[in-house]
């Protein structure tokens, strides 16, 4: 016998509505945080510290740089999820070399899924980890490296270059210099990406600002003795030795300078200097030096707290690149957060059109990936100065963000539109 079956015996339009509050619902439920959190790619949120774990930049960056990045996790989220979803921290040591840096990226992106890599100390290494990045359509947010072209003529859409660049640098220290009546400049620069950014852009700021450019003098990396360097600046007769080049071969280039009494005569002026490289100068050496930082601990309560935790920790005072780790990753995470998705074109989009103020930094990042906040010029003090352990600066001026970033009139940046 044929099988009875029940007839709907409902009017036409009752069942299309029906039908309808069932795709409606069914709509609703797709738009639930369980659909936000089917957005996070392959279920975790992988954050990669690619820096020098032991070369001359490791002060800076570092074990230190992998420890702003879990405490801006722990910030973030107490049980370590983004999104009902897993946060992962994972590092590697790319050794200053480009083709190392390279090569972990591509493994990191392909075989372990990393979503974005931070810190990335070392221009060269910089870019090329963005190139691979570009490739593979994953986040960079670069903290220690510092050629302006990471953010101009070599740009890409996947970058943001979060703490501090060359033109900054410049901006602040070499304007300054020049300001006080020392005009003749000589240049003991490294022969990298890095040492020919920081020379070009400190040169543009001299010759803007009245003053002259005697020479330039480069260096390899690294280096073991920088006498005959400084004895061809000496001979100059220059006002200022400028030094485009950071670590351990500004430290020692400083040192020898003190050894020789070359610092006597002329003044020796840091490009790049870090907190961690006045710490292992120490203040009888460093004492009267002028530089340029995106970050200061001891500048308010904010940064005292934060970077007192930070101590804790790791028994020193961040450098600005571990402080723009943690900035950067506290900043990512919340973007996630904010859009439901780790894809990399939608975090960057929030990133780029949401302020940051986050205790540390405050600013916005530019079209061109630029991140233009303050910087602050300041003096190291003299021993009998100095308060406590790790109080080294006196902030001589606060830079403005427009006045220590490129114009974007100036810009090369294929995302800058003219």
């Amino acid at each position: 016998m044929k099988k009875l079956q029940r007839q709907d015996k409902r009017p036409a339009l009752a069942r299309a509505s029906l039908a309808g509050i069932a795709g409606g619902i069914g709509a609703m439920l797709l738009s639930l945080p369980v659909a936000a959190q089917e957005k996070i790619s392959d279920g975790v949120v992988k954050i990669g510290v690619l820096t020098d774990m032991t070369g001359g930049y490791s002060e800076f960056g570092g074990a230190g740089a992998v420890t702003a990045a879990k405490m801006a996790v722990a910030d973030f989220s107490r049980d370590g999820t983004v999104q009902g979803k897993k946060i992962e921290v994972v590092s590697a040591d790319h050794q200053n070399k480009p083709d190392i840096g390279a090569t972990r990226a591509r493994e990191w992106f392909d075989k372990e899924k990393v979503d974005v890599i931070v810190e990335l100390v070392t221009t060269s290494v910089a870019l090329a980890v963005m190139d691979v990045a570009e490739q593979k359509g994953k986040m960079v947010l670069v903290s220690g490296a510092a050629s302006l072209p990471i953010t101009n003529e070599r740009c890409n859409a996947n970058t943001v270059h979060w703490v501090y660049d060359s033109y900054g640098l410049a901006a602040g220290t070499s304007k300054a210099i020049v300001q006080t009546g020392k005009k003749n400049w000589y240049f003991i620069a490294a022969d990298y990406a890095a040492g020919a950014a920081m020379t070009n852009s400190a040169s543009q700021v001299i010759l803007a600002s009245g003053g002259k450019v005697l020479g330039v003098a480069k260096h390899p990396f690294p280096a073991s003795d920088f006498s005959s360097f400084l004895l061809t600046a000496q001979a100059s007769k220059a006002d200022v030795i400028a030094l485009a080049n950071g670590g351990q071969d500004t430290i020692l280039a400083i040192r020898q300078a003190a050894e020789y009494g070359v610092n006597k005569t002329q003044t020796i002026v840091p490009i790049v200097l870090f907190i961690n490289d006045v710490h292992t100068l120490g203040l009888k050496t460093a004492q009267g030096l002028t530089l340029t930082e995106g970050f200061y601990w001891n500048r308010d309560d904010k940064t005292r707290a934060w970077s007192r935790r930070f101590f804790e920790k790791t028994k020193k005072m961040p450098s600005m690149a571990q402080a723009g780790v943690y900035s950067s990753v506290l900043n990512y995470l919340q973007a996630i957060n904010k859009t439901g998705t780790d894809d990399m074109a939608t975090v960057m989009k929030y990133l780029k059109s949401t302020p940051i103020d986050d205790g540390l930094f405050k600013g916005n990042i530019r079209a061109d990936g630029k991140f233009a906040h303050e910087m602050l010029l300041l003096e190291v003090k003299k021993p009998g100065e100095s308060k406590e352990p790790w109080d080294y600066y006196h902030v001589r001026k606060v830079i403005s963000a427009a006045d220590s970033s490129l114009p974007l009139a100036e810009s090369k940046c294929k995302l800058v539109r003219h």
